[in-house]
């Protein structure tokens, strides 16, 4: 039984650190916003 205490508390802890990170990722490092165009194959625009 010990063993299984242990290793709950080695995921447990694994899963609180990666958590974390993705956390700490995606509050405090916010990527450039650019605008993107791509022409859709395939599609013609009708214009009036």
């Amino acid at each position: 039984m010990p063993s299984l205490f242990r290793f709950l508390f080695v995921v447990g802890g694994l899963t609180a650190v990666v958590s974390g990170g993705l956390y700490v990722l995606a509050t405090r490092f916010e990527p450039e916003q650019h605008e993107v165009s791509k022409p859709v194959p395939n599609v013609k625009i009708r214009r009036p």
